[in-house]
């Protein structure tokens, strides 16, 4: 395996011993020279990694890239019998998923937002779209899951257009809001989808009608419709990574995304 980049982000806090707290970007293969980044991390409803492992398979796209670091749990992923990192990234000639097949720890998110922000940064990324869920809790009433946008300039509506809803109120918990602080900070433009979905299930319409999105931003052409039919596949399938990120989720008080800041009540 040839690496063609080596990349190491340390976050200003130590862990006990004195070691910085390092994320390491071991890219496989070229990086395209003109990309938008999909961010898919487990979430409520792990929507971002259902749509994006759909969007996966559907563009074939080719790993690139993974990450590395001694605070990310002891984990491989076997796909086809070959051993891989669960937090990779995954690309073709225009977009580049980065995807993590397993929870992300509570006290990793904020090294690893920072990281992927500031690697999207040096590779000079058009703009950066994370998928994740907000959870609703009548869920199990909704037969077709609006999906709400966070854009961090409006100059973004060009894109959104009316393929999804602007949030106007509400709270973000998680390594998505600190993203979202960053790409602010550092001016990187960044649209966050978030699809209504159960907190504590894996939702795969939800996962659809964000795809259904990406189609219209992206001028793709993804069909749901196997997604949609193995619906209850997925579930049994996805309950272990969702009864991790549960457990992650509730350290980070995500339930608070329920509330509506008290200054707009």
């Amino acid at each position: 395996m040839n690496i063609y980049g080596f990349f190491k982000f340390n976050n200003n806090k130590g862990l006990k011993g004195g070691n910085l707290l390092e994320i390491r970007f071991i890219e496989k293969e070229p990086v395209p020279k003109k990309f938008i980044l999909i961010n898919a991390l487990p979430d409520v409803g792990l929507v971002g990694v259902i749509a994006a492992t759909h969007l996966i398979s559907s563009l074939k796209m080719k790993e690139i890239a993974y990450l590395d670091s001694e605070i990310f749990p002891p984990i491989i992923v076997l796909h086809e019998g070959e051993p891989k990192s669960p937090i990779r990234i995954l690309a073709n000639h225009s977009l580049a998923v980065l995807i993590s097949e397993t929870a992300v720890p509570a006290e990793a998110i904020h090294p690893l937002a920072n990281a992927i922000v500031n690697w999207a940064s040096s590779k000079n990324v058009e703009y950066v779209i994370s998928l994740g869920g907000v959870a609703v809790q009548n869920r199990q009433d909704i037969d077709s899951p609006k999906v709400f946008a966070v854009l961090t300039d409006k100059k973004l509506m060009k894109i959104i257009g009316d393929s999804a809803e602007i949030m106007e109120e509400g709270y973000i918990v998680g390594t998505y809001a600190l993203m979202i602080k960053k790409c602010m900070e550092i001016k990187l433009p960044a649209i966050t989808l978030l699809a209504q979905s159960f907190f504590s299930y894996p939702d795969p319409e939800a996962a659809a009608a964000t795809i259904k999105v990406l189609n219209k931003i992206l001028n793709l052409n993804i069909d749901v419709s196997e997604l949609l039919q193995k619906g209850e596949e997925i579930r049994l399938r996805a309950k272990d990574i969702m009864r991790r990120t549960q457990a992650e989720l509730i350290k980070m008080n995500k339930a608070q995304e329920y509330d509506l800041p008290p200054l707009y009540m």
